[in-house]
């Protein structure tokens, strides 16, 4: 049996450590492609007070500026600007760089930062 190099021990560790790297983004778009043929679940509608604050969210009527997909989120009747990213997960004008899993959790997030500040209309245009 010939005796293992350094170079083939190294290139055979690469190989394996690689493996799952490449595994995964396969998997990741077969995933992409089944989703693209149908369109994500549009979320619940909700309203409450969060830490003294009215929040709301709803479907906004299909309106064309809303990057949230047609849904609205309010912070005491005040349209708080939310997106939703590629990865389900939603960010808010607020806390743009903290995503959370829902709209509902977005608007509670807003709720956190402002510290009871009050939220001041986004400009649109």
């Amino acid at each position: 049996m010939p005796e293992l190099s350094r170079r083939r021990a190294l290139t055979a560790a690469a190989v394996v450590a690689g493996a799952p790297l490449v595994a995964v983004p396969v998997a990741r778009a077969a995933d992409h492609d089944h989703d693209s043929h149908s369109s994500p679940a549009s979320p619940d509608s909700f309203d409450e007070v969060y830490k003294g604050r009215r929040i709301q969210g709803r479907s906004a009527g299909g309106s064309g500026h809303h990057h949230g997909g047609g849904y609205g989120v309010y912070v005491d009747g005040v349209e708080l600007h939310v997106m939703r990213n590629a990865d389900g997960t939603w960010i808010s004008v607020v806390s743009h760089y903290d995503p959370v899993p829902t709209p509902r959790a977005a608007a509670r997030a807003a709720v956190d930062e402002l510290q009871g500040a009050r939220l001041v209309p986004f400009p649109t245009g």
